[in-house]
């Protein structure tokens, strides 16, 4: 057994109903796209999926001398169970990046497979086809809660809901007596 992230391994924390766009079993969990500006984000998060076991395809680490790039991008999207989009203003004027995103949705277009993860790196807009796309922001916490964030959407996005833990509050009164105001959902 290889070590957990590399080289197409699995990881024994992936479903396994994950599969490429051709049925068969994902060669990797996770695609990272980003643009070069974004590349400590993407080498960040891409070490926090690995250390929490999932496999990882990643430019930076992946795309060694003498790959051919436009091959792995290309396999990484059509390889993976999930393309995890690196979102920034500069991913988004990125051709490739734009490429690399729209390959995902286009395998996945209803989102119910949870191809295409938009992860927003900084406050920037989803245009088009990516807004509809349901995203999470990594931006604005310190690292132990952006890392917690991640990996916390990262099980509901395999679970496929976000099912509480502990059971919601009732949200009616807490007895009969309650005055009517009490009543009220607050504001």
């Amino acid at each position: 057994m290889g070590v957990p992230g590399r080289g197409g391994e699995r990881s024994s924390g992936v479903d396994e109903v994950d599969e490429d766009s051709t049925g068969s079993a994902a060669r990797w969990d996770f695609f990272i796209s980003y643009t070069a500006a974004d590349r400590t984000w993407a080498e960040w998060i891409a070490w926090h999926l690995e250390v929490a076991g999932y496999t990882v395809l990643v430019q930076a680490w992946d795309f060694v001398p003498g790959s051919h790039w436009m091959s792995h991008m290309d396999e990484g999207i059509r390889s993976s169970a999930r393309t995890l989009a690196v979102l920034s203003r500069a991913y988004l004027r990125s051709v490739y990046g734009q490429a690399e995103w729209e390959g995902a949705y286009r395998a996945d277009p209803t989102g119910f497979a949870r191809r295409l993860i938009p992860v927003r790196v900084e406050d920037c807009p989803r245009p088009g086809l990516l807004g509809g796309v349901v995203s999470f922001d990594l931006f604005g916490l310190v690292a132990d809660e952006a890392r917690q964030r991640l990996l916390t959407q990262i099980a509901v996005i395999r679970r496929g809901r976000a099912k509480p833990v502990a059971e919601p509050p009732f949200p009616g009164p807490a007895s009969a007596a309650d005055p009517p105001q009490a009543r009220r959902p607050p504001r």
